[in-house]
């Protein structure tokens, strides 16, 4: 047990890139030398097989460790550890101790359901552990004293190397020691959706984020390109995947620790209050109350508040009757007690949501979960060159086009200034429109940089059927577009008889130098030319020279200066910028030249201009965005981008405010981090932070997990998007976890309570209204269901005065007739008010709060008015056939709780006559629930149907409508059948009785439209006095305005109710890739 505490313990505190014992650095940075000789490793000849024995010995296996797997017996005691749940169970055992055979038989079956459906749902979660371990790689080859053996992954020990080859999985985390144009994809670790060049020469800071490693290839991603050779220096939980698994598992201890003095003692005291908190949490976990959604747990607390109070209650009735133990008395007390139990509450929320996620699927959204949830999401998109820059001819522009692959959609225009110097702002920003066809026929510099352009690329843009189609990288297909809007097409290039160009040679993109090359032959002047494009900074350090207008002239370090600066204001439009650079005066080299070396050709070369490519968003997200910050939710952004592409782009939809200049620019500067920068932080110095930054850029993995944990220390409820396994954590973390349908991996579905079928914004912000129609109807069934609680128990309560001769109360309900109600009148109505549409302005309010839920004050007061109404018109109609037209106590005989004999009809009448009021009053209360504040006779202020609109209305919902019908129906037999009636009910039929119902029925409409209108004249003089004339923008992003003020205050309260809410994270590829936080 020691030894699994102690590995527990050291994978905790693990840090990212070392190896299982930790070296003097992580493996990233140090050189491989220096990786092989701290781990005693042979770059050689591999370890011995004695070796390799004992370090799998010291080590272990290769996996991420024994664990228990999916445990169905726990997931089912977990189900009926609840307190709704055992509320339930309670009821049942009351209702069979008082011989209600159907009630009990209806509440096992309610218990049942439950049990099943939230034991598959979690049954099914509870795999997603298996699907993280079905990653890893069979097999591997390893070299072991000398020799190349195929061994199982799961016997690679730190030290070993391995080979790896195209096709290849790899094993383990490896410092690599050779590669040969070997690229992995690491989409699944990183979320980099393009394949990642890997070097081995390069050596990094410790705290370079896991995407930036490029000398480390990773666990289970695969190689997609050449071959290598490394050392293991991480394996099993140690590696990048396996940390995400170990985080996956949860195992944090539940267990609290003392409080600790400064020098690390502590005193008994604070023993015995960490065991006393560890047990209430433990208490807390068994009842629900401290775990799930915040709905759950409000309702876990307020089942545990209804026991309390039932059982109250059933002591106030064994008082007032002197501690009798005569069953009559006993059976009131019992009805007393059912009474306050909601026991259809848990059925009608369980099918209220399965109804849900019907609905949700509609809206291509796969709900795993039940759970109330307002959640935001991303989209993918294609790459285009937005803008391009020719020194001495100025900067090119290409207008909007929806057809990312048709050059001929989009118009060119021309400015003749410098990037820097031209505000985009403006709409002479783009310059004149010109013909791309007719102006490259003119401009022998502009055919310059677009023989770059067009012939150092691989891609392919062709006309096929009317239809463009694009084959190769999305960047290489950007530039090959643009080339093909001045007729400069590759392949009409470099294809055919008479083809002018041919390429003799290529250099494919290396990281090392940040380069690719091409060598064409042009035959029309019999002359060889290399084109070369790559990153700025690499592409101008090898030209000497640099061609400014029509003049090829030296390039001065002013110059270069002067284009990093053109760079920067074209990566602040969220372009990612290349260079472009030529030259022709080298060796001539034949067709298949073996042996060349590029650096030859790639110096001396002439700098012809810069490339800027953007990745729009799709057309939805901006307006969804938007959307969002009109509900009151805020949306961040982690990417992989540069920070000013990141900036850029969260400026153009919406993310970050148009007016940020106005902000403060210390504040400014926090609403865009780098990750490092953030991750830098201590959890103590990210809560002292006024605001979380809005948009991270090259952000990490673990990043994303400690954005969660921020928002949930700042009392924010999250829900979180994500589609690789890396996410998996951070799924798991949040609230609610939403993944990607189409580009999400198995184990990020699995990880997720929802998935979005088609990745798309528009369709999780349908998940967020479809959450807060859930969320409305939650509320109307709940205040139904607890409003005629409270009224059945008032009824009882104060009918304890009604006493027989033997001074035992007579109760004015019976415990069958409640649970009658409760459960049959009231449960089918209850799940048509679940299927009421959403109101008309429900995405232009803010989050309910999170505080109250459900239970807002608005509720309890309804709840307690609509109790008192119900409980006064029921005694209302006992006493008034008992005493109005009856008898009084004269009309109560004897066990009139028990039988109709020995002068008990008249108490039976009134018992009667009391059922049907309260029975058509459940029903009634249903249709004033539709809508909680406008009038049942006006639910549509707008209609001119003055006189009929109630009924168009009611018909709207035909569940809600025949749910009623029915309730209405079945009650005459219950009143009219003998045996039924008087036996069972404790009532008998009743005849000139119906018009006290009639009366009451027309009072009670009468008392619930009084308090509703009571309350539109509260709320709308409360609307006079809020702030008007205030815009979306400065609503949502007011607390960074006015920050600036009130920076020093360092108060995490600054937060606004939109920064509890979505993550949004876009892909170093530029492509959006989902993952949010939303508030609920």
């Amino acid at each position: 047990m020691g030894k699994d505490n102690g590995e527990e313990e050291a994978v905790a505190n693990h840090v990212s890139g070392q190896a299982n014992t930790p070296m003097s650095k992580p493996a990233h940075a140090l050189t491989f030398e220096e990786v092989a000789s701290e781990l005693g490793a042979d770059v050689q000849n591999g370890l011995t097989n004695e070796e390799h024995k004992t370090r799998l010995e010291k080590y272990g296996r290769n996996e991420f460790g024994e664990t228990q797997g999916v445990q169905p017996v726990r997931i089912f005691v977990g189900q009926i550890a609840n307190a709704l749940t055992m509320v339930l169970i309670l009821a049942t055992g009351a209702s069979f101790g008082i011989q209600s055979w159907i009630e009990g038989g209806v509440l096992v079956a309610v218990i049942a359901l439950n049990i099943s459906v939230g034991f598959v749902q979690e049954y099914k979660a509870a795999k997603t552990m298996d699907s993280l371990r079905s990653l890893s790689s069979p097999t591997a080859q390893a070299v072991r004293s000398g020799n190349n053996e195929t061994v199982p992954t799961a016997e690679i020990v730190p030290g070993d190397l391995v080979e790896l080859k195209t096709g290849d999985t790899i094993p383990a985390d490896v410092r690599l020691i050779e590669a040969v144009n070997f690229e992995t994809n690491e989409a699944l670790l990183t979320g980099e959706s393009l394949p990642v060049r890997k070097e081995i020469a390069s050596v990094f800071a410790d705290d370079t984020g896991p995407g930036d490693r490029l000398n480390v290839a990773y666990s289970s991603s695969t190689v997609t390109k050449g071959r290598a050779r490394g050392i293991v220096f991480a394996t099993g939980l140690y590696t990048e995947i396996g940390q995400i698994a170990a985080a996956l598992r949860g195992k944090n201890s539940r267990r609290r620790e003392p409080k600790r003095r400064e020098d690390g003692t502590t005193s008994f005291g604070r023993y015995v209050q960490a065991w006393t908190l560890t047990g209430s949490d433990a208490v807390g976990r068994f009842l629900g109350v401290n775990v799930g959604t915040p709905l759950q747990r409000k309702l876990a607390k307020l089942a545990l508040l209804l026991l309390g109070t039932a059982i109250i209650c059933a002591i106030i009735v064994l008082a007032a009757n002197d501690w009798k133990s005569d069953q009559q008395v006993v059976i009131y007390a019992v009805a007393t007690g059912v009474s306050m139990i909601p026991a259809s509450l848990i059925v009608v929320l369980t099918i209220t949501m399965s109804a849900g996620t019907k609905r949700m699927v509609e809206r291509h959204v796969i709900v795993r979960n039940l759970k109330a949830l307002e959640a935001l999401g991303g989209v993918t998109s294609k790459m285009i060159v937005k803008k391009a820059w020719i020194p001495g001819r100025g900067t090119y522009s290409v207008g909007t086009t929806n057809e990312p692959f048709n050059p001929t959609e989009g118009d060119l225009g021309l400015n003749p200034e410098e990037p820097r110097n031209i505000d985009f702002t403006s709409k002479e920003a783009d310059g004149e429109v010109f013909d791309g066809h007719e102006l490259v026929k003119k401009d022998t510099t502009l055919r310059e940089y677009l023989n770059v352009a067009s012939l150092a690329n691989l891609a392919s843009v062709t006309k096929v059927d009317d239809e463009w189609h694009a084959r190769g990288d999305p960047t290489e297909i950007a530039i090959q577009v643009y080339a093909s809007r001045f007729g400069w097409n590759r392949l009409g290039l470099s294809t055919g008889e008479n083809a002018q160009w041919k390429q003799v040679a290529e250099f494919p993109f290396d990281s090392d130098v940040k380069k690719m090359s091409v060598i064409f032959n042009d035959s029309h002047a019999d002359k060889q030319h290399v084109f070369t494009k790559g990153a700025v900074e690499r592409v101008i350090g090898s030209c000497p020279r640099y061609q400014c207008g029509d003049e090829i002239i030296d390039f001065p370090e002013s110059v270069r200066e002067e284009v990093l600066k053109n760079m920067v204001a074209m990566a602040s439009l969220g372009l990612r910028v290349l260079a472009l650079a030529s030259r022709t005066d080298f060796r001539h080299v034949n067709d298949n030249e073996p042996e060349l070396e590029r650096s030859e050709f790639e110096e001396n070369l002439v700098f012809r201009g810069l490339v800027g490519l953007y990745d729009p968003p799709r057309p939805e997200s901006a307006p969804s965005v938007r959307s969002c910050h009109q509900a009151g939710i805020g949306v961040h952004m982690l990417t992989g981008d540069h920070p000013e592409t990141a900036r850029a782009i969260a400026l153009e939809v919406g993310i970050l405010p148009s007016r940020i200049n106005e902000i403060a620019a210390d504040v400014a500067k926090t609403m865009v981090m780098a990750a490092h920068d953030f991750d830098k932080l201590t959890d103590d110095e990210i809560d002292k932070l006024p605001l979380l930054p809005l948009v991270i850029a090259r952000c990490a993995p673990q990043t994303k997990v400690r954005m969660i944990e921020a928002l949930h220390r700042r009392k924010a409820f999250v829900a979180m998007t994500g589609d690789g396994v890396n996410d998996s954590p951070s799924l798991k973390r949040a609230d609610v976890g939403i993944a990607m349908g189409q580009a999400g991996s198995d184990v990020a579905k699995e990880a997720s309570d929802i998935v979005l079928t088609d990745d798309n914004f528009a369709s999780i912000l349908n998940a967020v209204e479809e959450g807060r129609r859930m969320f409305d109807n939650i509320q109307k069934f709940v205040l139904h269901v607890l409003a005629e609680n409270l009224g059945q128990a008032l009824t009882l309560l104060v009918g304890l005065a009604f006493k027989d001769k033997e001074e035992i109360s007579v109760f004015p309900i019976s415990p069958v007739e409640i649970m009658w109600i409760i459960m049959i009148t009231s449960g089918f109505p209850d799940m048509g008010l679940g299927f009421e549409v959403a109101v008309p302005d429900i995405m232009d309010r803010p989050p309910q709060n999170l505080k109250q839920g459900v239970f807002t004050p608005e509720l309890l007061c309804d709840m307690v008015v609509y109790g008192l109404w119900l409980a006064a018109l029921c005694l209302t109609a006992f006493t008034l056939v008992l005493f109005g037209w009856g008898a009084g106590t004269a009309d109560i005989g004897n066990g009139c709780n028990e039988s109709i004999d020995d002068g008990c009809e008249v108490v039976f009448r009134a018992r009667a006559t009391t059922f049907a009021a309260l029975t058509w009053f459940a029903l009634f209360l249903a249709w004033e629930m539709v809508n909680m504040r406008r009038s049942f006779f006006r639910m549509q202020p707008g209609s001119k149907k003055y006189f009929t609109q109630w009924f168009h209305d009611v018909w709207r919902n035909q569940f809600l409508f025949w749910a009623i019908i029915g309730g209405i129906v079945t009650m005459f037999p219950i009143l009219y059948i003998p045996g039924l009636s008087d036996y069972a009910f404790k009532h008998t039929g009743i005849t000139w009785e119906w018009g006290i119902v009639f009366v009451e029925s027309i009072l009670f409409f009468m008392g619930i439209e009084t308090w509703k209108f009571a309350k539109r004249v509260y709320f709308r003089r409360k609307a006079k006095h809020a702030s008007k004339g205030v815009d979306l923008e400065t609503r949502t992003f007011g607390h960074y305005f006015a920050s600036g003020q009130s920076s020093d205050s360092g108060s995490a309260e600054a937060e606004s109710d939109a920064e509890k809410a979505a993550v949004k994270r876009s892909s170093g590829s530029g492509n959006i890739d989902n993952e949010k936080k939303a508030n609920a």
